[in-house]
């Protein structure tokens, strides 16, 4: 079962795992990442780096690939190599991605929706992916966005983040920590995107604590924010659904369910 946890080094990560790396503005990244791409050789892992090719060379990395000049998604790309990657006899694949603004109209919405992808593609395939911000690069809302659609983090703000959704079964995702007005925001635009992709999402909320008045209101927009969508909770405490309850969410209208 994949957990949340914060990493000391890069040292630390294994199969499955799926890395939000933040990074200093001086740092570069390649000498902050060397540990792991160098890793890959010792374990048997196919390297591959995501980023502008001249930035992110490596004598470790066996393919090197500029997301700029990528024909078709990254997330096809990495697939494909994970396929490539087992019948050439490695281990895994083993992926670091330099994440750069791209320029686009929705940064945030087109980034956060790439995340989610590399997660389930970590979670699902065993691969290990690194991706790494510097943070100067983005705004602030923006990078607590894709913080909280990593399980695991490193670097100059190694505290998680107060929530976090990440892939723990083919069929959902588990929720934890608190969703509160600092994280409805975020929250809810994860949510969306995972509604955009599939009719009915499953969330596994063992480990969430709390969600006050505005994560309820995230919720509850979200889930209603596309025709014919459902989010299921299973694994809820006692406070979450009576909270649920006593805001006045439990009724037809908002295509949530709450279970034990």
């Amino acid at each position: 079962m994949r957990a949340a946890r914060t990493l000391a080094t890069l040292d630390e990560v294994g199969t499955g795992d799926h890395v939000c790396q933040l990074l200093d503005p001086a740092d570069d990244v390649m000498d902050r990442s060397r540990a792991f791409v160098a890793d890959g050789a010792l374990f048997g892992d196919k390297v591959v780096i995501v980023g502008p090719a001249m930035e992110t060379r490596s004598e470790f990395a066996q393919l090197v690939l500029d997301p700029a000049r990528l024909e078709g998604s990254l997330l096809a790309a990495v697939r494909r190599e994970a396929a490539n990657a087992g019948r050439e006899g490695f281990r895994s694949l083993r992926v670091l991605h330099h994440v750069r603004p791209d320029g686009s109209a929705r940064p945030s919405e087109q980034l956060l929706r790439s995340e989610l992808d590399l997660e389930e593609f970590a979670a699902d395939s065993g691969a290990l992916v690194v991706c790494a911000y510097h943070g100067a690069d983005w705004d602030a809302p923006t990078l607590e966005q894709v913080r909280c659609a990593h399980p695991h983090h490193l670097g100059s703000r190694p505290v998680s983040p107060a929530f976090q959704v990440y892939r723990t079964r083919k069929d959902g995702w588990t929720v934890n920590g608190v969703v509160d007005s600092e994280g409805a925001s975020a929250f809810g635009a994860i949510l969306r995107t995972l509604l955009a992709r599939k009719t009915t999402v499953r969330l596994f909320c063992h480990a969430l604590d709390f969600f006050d008045a505005a994560g309820m209101s995230a919720l509850a927009d979200a889930a209603g924010h596309l025709p014919d969508r459902k989010v299921v909770l299973e694994g809820t405490n006692e406070t979450v659904r009576l909270a649920w309850e006593l805001s006045g969410f439990a009724v037809p209208r908002v295509p949530v369910v709450m279970a034990l």
